[in-house]
């Protein structure tokens, strides 16, 4: 029988969801110190290596007006010294144990991380109990670290216009939340900053008890205790600052930018205020918008897709976004780039996509359309949970934002039970005018 790859994927696809839900959850168990440090465990015996992350719960919405990336700036020097390092010697001894390791910022964390043979996992552990809690923070080290993080805005960020234009669209689209502030840190407050304040930063937030130990491979939960104690159990917990929830206004009113940059033809970027699974009122909620963002261009047989980008190509890129893992509120946003040679009129162009987004609330998606967009998602988060660190980052961000981790093992259960019904109600709720927030990226008009 001549069956096409094609074919073979869909069916493979359209069985994910079922693969998943039977499968049981690994082993996974935590615990905490005496100190307020928890401890998730997770085994997975398919190689002999171990993910160590260490979660701090302080990122960009942490801060401050005038404080703006504090928290990454941080990130970066913790490596260069310590109690029982100079810079550069722990990174040294990890590369001879072939080991990997890194660092990111977010929103609503911070995450030091290593990958190493399992055997070695205590190296791993004393590395970062020393990181968290003697971290040397020189001024003299701080100069040159700060003019590199500066070169990494203009590079990452100011040289970049599409990134550019999202960060200047969350200061609009985050009336009244920290969610509004740029990660990487505002050019301004980069020039401002000082080691006092990051050593201030340092001793607010870096605290066993505002921290969680994300242990993921070949291991044995009693051992991990075991080194969890030794490395992490004479650290002192600290009283850390409050931290709101980053909540914003259920109407704030419809909120515009434009943009002017030597780009070819224009880009249009919408983003509604909506929950996140922690701040909806039902996680159901969440779940719907996670399908919603599918069904509208989150994937290739997505509406905003099949209709402007492929079938009328007033689009040459079209795609949405919707982050349901944060411990305040979200944005659903959806990003098009026009293509000139069909459309150069944006307003023209809104005018389109909100077609689309009546559409769906005017008439509830059919059964088979949600449960491809089902079948896609589900697909994408079994891959994403088939290393190592990909469990371990979604058990650390759970946890972190001050959900459940067991809530990664009922993902698939809690998308299935999302109806079409569901999907419309979202729509009318959130994609309103009222939550809308647009950036509009013209090209630069040429006055010579």
């Amino acid at each position: 029988m001549n069956i096409s790859r094609n074919t073979l994927v869909l069916s493979f696809i359209a069985w994910l969801p079922l693969m998943a839900a039977a499968a049981s959850p690994p082993a996974t168990q935590d615990f905490l110190l005496d100190n307020g440090l928890k401890v998730v465990v997770r085994e997975d015996h398919r190689s002999p290596i171990v993910t160590v992350q260490l979660w701090l719960k302080v990122g960009s919405s942490y801060e401050l007006p005038g404080q703006s990336g504090l928290s990454h700036a941080l990130e970066h020097m913790v490596y260069k010294g310590s109690s029982k390092a100079c810079a550069g010697e722990f990174a040294a001894i990890l590369d001879k144990l072939g080991a990997s390791q890194n660092a990111f910022t977010g929103t609503d964390f911070t995450v030091f991380h290593q990958t190493l043979s399992s055997g070695r996992a205590g190296v791993a552990f004393e590395i970062l109990a020393d990181l968290m809690s003697t971290a040397e923070l020189d001024a003299q080290d701080f100069t040159p670290e700060l003019k590199v993080i500066q070169e990494e805005r203009r590079m990452r960020v100011d040289d970049e216009i599409t990134t550019s234009a999202h960060e200047r669209l969350n200061s609009i689209a985050y009336p009244t939340s920290g969610y509004r502030t740029s990660t990487i840190g505002w050019m301004h407050d980069l020039r401002r900053m000082n080691a006092v304040q990051l050593q201030q930063w340092y001793q607010a937030w870096y605290s066993p008890d505002n921290a969680t130990l994300v242990v993921v491979g070949d291991v044995a939960p009693g051992r991990i205790k075991a080194l969890a104690q030794q490395y992490f159990g004479h650290l002192q917990r600290r009283a850390t600052p409050a931290a709101p929830v980053p909540v914003e206004l259920a109407s704030a009113g419809e909120r515009s930018l434009t943009l002017h940059a030597p780009i070819a033809s224009p880009r249009l970027i919408m983003s509604f205020n909506a929950p996140s699974l922690a701040t909806a009122l039902d996680r159901r909620t969440a779940h719907a918008l996670r399908l919603l963002d599918m069904l509208l261009a989150g994937s290739g047989s997505a509406r905003i897709k099949q209709q402007l980008q492929l079938g009328e190509a007033i689009f040459t890129e079209a795609q949405s976004e919707y982050d349901a893992f944060k411990r305040g509120d979200s944005l659903l946003t959806i990003s098009t780039q026009l293509n000139p040679d069909k459309l150069t009129d944006t307003d023209e162009a809104l005018a389109r996509l909100w077609q689309v987004i009546e559409s769906l609330k005017s008439k509830a998606p059919e059964p088979a359309e949600l449960e491809r967009a089902k079948n896609l998602l589900i697909a994408n988060t079994v891959y994403a949970q088939d290393d190592l660190e990909g469990q371990a980052n979604t058990l650390g961000l759970l946890d972190t934002i001050g959900l459940d981790w067991r809530l990664a093992d009922q993902d698939t259960d809690e998308l299935n039970k999302v109806t079409p019904l569901d999907i419309q109600q979202v729509a009318k709720t959130y994609l309103t005018r009222e939550r809308l927030s647009t950036a509009k990226i013209l090209p630069e008009k040429n006055n010579g």
